[in-house]
């Protein structure tokens, strides 16, 4: 498309998924600077794309199992009122950003009747202007970054994808700076986040090694830890809490040098690990959030495919058990890992 009036971009799955899709979204930006650009996300991962300089307008659906508060009729009656404002705005182009076919959304990017629908699927019918397709294929082997900015080539923009970005809530920034103050460690050499949570369980590392590795980093070199998780319950839908489980790794460190700092937003945990010069953490948001912050990261891994998902564009340490669980990786692996990193931001 030569110059669209407005795009809309689809991304509705996780967090890391949707900070993996910003290089995208800057490239669309400098590329049509007078254009209108919306993301389409839901209420758990939307809050990551806050402030963003890239984007114009946030679009938010909810997810019943993210609010089983609100009826299943009213979240239905809520996005049938966002299709109609959608269809209303007369979209020049609507990008199914998720690598891989995608049926439903693609039901539901022609609802919008958008000039035209920017996908990955089996190829547009000839003569058929109305689709940009990019073979499913051409995603596979590739990073999530690269496989997502393979859409670009839609808009005449090639070249590699530029380093992911997020913005950081002042206010935000602010709370974390004073409670590192309040704690004494605001003059720390070297702040290490430590976050502990993860979705999956085959990729929660055990708190006991938390404590361990945090020790032994500390019998190393001066610094500092901040300790982050996602507060709540085990059985949360939106993300497992870990109230207990940093609690109990709190305890056991003792008078160390430890700010304990639960992130119930996730413009706190963004704020939170912009803090830090390193980062330690299972795959998954809080993984593609420091990255984006250009943190380097040691990283822990499950199942998933570190080709596909390592931290994009920092030094990082990748370890993945041949188990493919997480708590089968060992405190002696971490620590060598986290020595081998550089002591400070990728940029």
């Amino acid at each position: 498309m030569n110059e669209p009036r407005s795009i809309l971009v689809v991304r509705r799955d996780n967090i890391g998924d949707l900070v993996c899709t910003t290089p995208l979204l800057h490239a669309l930006r400098e590329r049509f600077p007078r254009a209108w650009l919306g993301v389409y996300a839901n209420s758990y991962n939307a809050p990551i794309l806050a402030g963003h300089p890239d984007v114009d307008e946030i679009l938010v659906y909810r997810k019943a199992k993210h609010h089983p508060e609100i009826g299943r009729l009213a979240l239905l009656a809520e996005r049938l009122r966002l299709v109609r404002s959608l269809r209303a705005r007369r979209l020049d182009c609507v990008i199914l950003a998720a690598p891989g076919e995608q049926p439903r959304q693609r039901w539901f990017a022609r609802l919008l009747a958008p000039r035209r629908i920017v996908e990955y699927g089996d190829g547009a019918s000839p003569g058929n202007t109305r689709r940009y397709t990019i073979p499913v294929a051409a995603a596979r082997g590739l990073h999530e970054v690269e496989a997502v900015f393979l859409l670009a080539r839609a808009f005449g923009i090639e070249g590699p994808p530029p380093p992911l970005s997020l913005a950081v809530d002042p206010a935000e920034a602010m709370r974390v700076r004073a409670a590192l103050r309040t704690a004494g460690l605001a003059s720390a050499s070297r702040l290490v986040g430590v976050h502990v949570s993860a979705r999956k369980p085959s990729q929660r590392w055990p708190g006991e090694r938390f404590v361990a590795l945090m020790r032994r980093m500390l019998e190393t070199a001066p610094c500092a830890f901040l300790l982050l998780w996602s507060p709540g319950s085990p059985d949360d839908p939106r993300h497992p809490g870990d109230d207990d489980k940093a609690a109990a790794i709190a305890r056991a460190l003792g008078t160390a040098p430890v700010l304990a700092y639960p992130t119930e937003r996730l413009g706190a945990l963004v704020a939170a690990l912009d803090a830090c010069q390193q980062v330690i953490c299972s795959d998954g948001g809080a993984m593609h959030v420091a990255a984006a912050l250009g943190k380097p990261v040691v990283c822990f891994f499950g199942r998933s495919d570190p080709v596909r998902w390592r931290p994009w564009g920092v030094p990082h340490r990748v370890l993945q058990a041949p188990s493919f669980d997480v708590a089968d990786i060992g405190v002696a692996e971490a620590f060598e890992a986290w020595r081998a990193l550089p002591a400070a931001s990728a940029r």
